[in-house]
């Protein structure tokens, strides 16, 4: 294996792995909207479509690539829950919506606190809070990428 191939594989093993909340939403009015128009969005917005809207989100989560991988091999290979974090190394992100909160909070609660690091185990306490969080305001989500 050549050097530089080397030093990138390293690099991407280096990579933070980020928790992203959305922390709130505003609706880009940059452009000059007709009235019509904006009613459309204003009447998508209401029934939950993202036309227009803008995410901001927050970093409430980050560990290695590392330690993301150690942590989420403490869930049981078969589960949903491990395929569902398991997306983050095929698809470089995944999103975690309302549908996965019980999902997820389940499996990791399950994982013996003696069985995991004190990383680990902080990993675990904060993604179960942010999913508290998202179970009271249901247009929040998570989104797990690299950086």
């Amino acid at each position: 294996m050549s050097e530089e191939v080397k030093e990138a594989e390293q690099a991407l093993k280096a990579d933070n792995v980020m928790f992203y909340a959305l922390s709130r939403k505003f609706v880009d009015e940059q452009y000059d909207v007709p009235e019509e128009a904006k009613q459309v969005l204003y009447y998508s917005l209401a029934i939950g479509h993202h036309l227009g809207v803008v995410d901001c989100l927050k970093t409430v989560l980050q560990c290695t690539r590392d330690e993301y991988k150690a942590w989420i091999e403490k869930l049981p290979k078969e589960s949903e829950a491990y395929r569902k974090m398991a997306g983050f190394f095929t698809f470089g992100e995944i999103t975690i919506y309302p549908d996965h909160l019980h999902m997820l909070a389940g499996a990791f609660s399950n994982i013996p606190v003696e069985e995991q690091d004190e990383k680990q185990q902080a990993l675990t306490a904060g993604l179960i809070e942010v999913l508290t969080e998202i179970y009271h305001e249901p247009t929040m989500y998570l989104m797990v990428r690299s950086r």
